[in-house]
């Protein structure tokens, strides 16, 4: 039965590949690939620094690209429905955006499937440049060290469960999916909250 060495040891091997994963992955996805690569640099098998850079440069060209191609789909699209549907979509999550869009950006950083629809959104909004980038730089400075250390977490427990490959990846996916869960309900109890707080200014 294969261990976690046979990962560390393919990792070592294809260091260069994983490194470009990782940034494509932050710029494509996120929460995914930044806790896979703190559990690869809690196992050894990647450099925690290198690393850093690289989550660090992933998610600063994710903030960039996203609000340009947000500009080109308003010069194209601005009418199109979709853009009606993903308006309402951020408004119902995040209904302060427009009061108050430096929170709301910083805010969805931390919500698993939120910040690439918003920062999008912001380009099509033209929200001040200026204010969204240092919310965007903002959070993920936040942002990228937390969800590594989660995945320095989830090796350090999976490791305690067995360091055979198979029962190490399964404590791993169950972790994942209550971070999600979770993750699902603070999102649920912040849309309560703002609607509350609307509700009490009304």
């Amino acid at each position: 039965m294969h261990t976690v060495n046979l990962l560390i040891g393919l990792v070592e091997h294809h260091q260069v590949l994983v490194y470009a994963v990782i940034f494509l992955g932050l710029i494509v996805e996120g929460e995914f690939f930044l806790i896979s690569t703190g559990i690869l640099t809690h196992l050894g098998a990647l450099n925690f620094w290198i690393a850093l850079i690289f989550v660090l440069l992933g998610a600063l060209s994710k903030t960039f690209l996203g609000y340009a191609l947000g500009e080109f789909l308003f010069k194209k699209y601005n009418h199109h429905r979709f853009f009606r549907y993903i308006q309402r979509r951020v408004y119902s999550v995040l209904p302060r955006f427009k009061a108050k869009p430096f929170w709301s950006i910083f805010i969805s950083k931390f919500l698993v499937g939120i910040n690439h629809v918003v920062i999008v959104f912001c380009g099509f909004e033209k929200i001040d440049y200026k204010k969204y980038l240092k919310a965007e730089i903002s959070a993920t400075i936040i942002w990228a060290p937390l969800l590594l250390s989660l995945g320095y977490f989830f090796s350090f427990t999976a490791l305690h469960v067995s360091q055979k490959i198979g029962r190490f990846s399964m404590v791993v996916l169950g972790l994942f999916i209550l971070y999600i869960i979770l993750d699902k309900f603070i999102g649920w109890v912040y849309e309560i909250f703002e609607e509350f707080y609307d509700n009490e200014k009304d």
